[in-house]
């Protein structure tokens, strides 16, 4: 097939840097235009990011001389030589919220990784493995929008990836209470070692607004599309504590779950290898060989070890163990720029052309 032009909104930060190291050399898409803040745009991207490229790859020769233009004032222009964008903007949530319907109403699809939208009744919030089925909220976006080709589509918060696969899995033995510890690495708030030192040797127990996005976020993943929207999930609830560690990327998960039926450890085990993955038969770019990993030793997973499982797309999973006040606790790591973040999206976008909506 001939490659998709995609533009990129926030392509100098932490998150936009992901997207365009992963579609470097997509089979389906084509990064054509890098897009930014006044304070980036008119500038090569190669200049934009200099001292700031946070990744151990190389900035792509295919976009660094692309010239940076500006996310707002250049809106017209991108969307006509785009067929889609990944935004990836780190501004208020009202302003991305306005941007992204701006887009949108210029005919583009977008695939977002900012939180605006997530709480819109008619965008979906989708992880594909999980939850392909809420796509069908589009065609109601388009139609409450009046939106030919355009729309927006978001994808959950990093720090839900690995618990929300793994209970997902395990659906069948009604989780009821989940409490979850997230320990979550710096690349998160867009930062690395050089950019924040004083995380070196530090924990910080605080991230904003990330235990309520934690707790609350899976219910819509979970949830089930009727009148129009999404209703919530009314179980498992979940009690989330989130904590920056010095970690450059890949966020841990401990976690605590009760069950309305409590399955032996061979069950949980066979449920996460038997977990039917339902996009494995569209065999898109990103897809997984291996959706979610158990590890048998008992000091895996390892972030440095375990976070590029599948390129890292895959989820990892170990320590299970029995629990006095839960019925049973394990550890879960994501890699939370790829598979949470960039990695997501872009096959998010892949599941969306498949479907026929770009």
């Amino acid at each position: 097939m001939k490659k998709l032009k995609v533009g990129v909104l926030g392509a100098t930060g932490m998150v936009g840097q992901r997207f365009v190291s992963l579609l470097f050399d997509h089979p389906w898409f084509e990064v054509v235009c890098v897009a930014a803040s006044l304070k980036s745009a008119g500038r090569l991207y190669k200049d934009a990011v200099k001292n700031r490229w946070g990744l151990e790859s190389e900035i792509p020769a295919s976009v660094k001389t692309l010239q940076v233009r500006s996310v707002v004032d250049d809106l017209a222009a991108i969307a006509q030589n785009v067929h889609l964008v990944f935004c990836a903007l780190d501004m208020e949530k009202e302003e991305i919220k306005k941007i992204e319907v701006a887009y949108a109403n210029a005919g583009v699809p977008v695939i977002s990784n900012n939180s605006a939208h997530r709480w819109s009744d008619d965008v979906p919030m989708i992880m594909p493995e999980i939850n392909p089925g809420h796509l069908k909220l589009i065609d109601i976006q388009r139609k409450n929008r009046r939106w030919q080709k355009g729309f927006i589509v978001v994808k959950p918060n990093c720090s839900i990836q690995s618990y929300v696969s793994i209970l997902t899995a395990l659906r069948r033995f009604n989780p009821l209470k989940v409490h979850v510890v997230s320990l979550q690495a710096i690349s998160g708030a867009g930062k690395t070692f050089e950019s924040w030192p004083e995380m070196i040797d530090n924990v910080i127990p605080f991230i904003s607004v990330e235990e309520e996005k934690s707790e609350k976020e899976p219910l819509k993943i979970w949830g089930e599309v009727k009148n129009n929207k999404i209703i919530l999930a009314q179980q498992p609830q979940i009690s989330a504590t989130c904590i920056r560690i010095p970690v450059s990327d890949g966020h841990m998960a401990s976690v605590s779950v009760s069950f309305k039926e409590k399955p032996s450890k061979e069950e949980i085990i066979s449920s996460i290898k038997k977990f039917q993955n339902p996009i494995e038969s569209l065999r898109l770019p990103s897809a997984l060989k291996q959706f979610i990993k158990y590890f048998e030793q008992d000091n895996r997973p390892q972030t440095r070890l375990d976070r590029n499982f599948e390129r890292g797309m895959g989820i990892a999973m170990g320590r299970l163990q029995e629990d006095e006040h839960f019925d049973w606790r394990f550890i879960a790591l994501s890699h939370n720029t790829i598979r949470g973040a960039a990695g997501g999206a872009i096959l998010t976008a892949e599941l969306l052309v498949k479907k026929g909506y770009i």
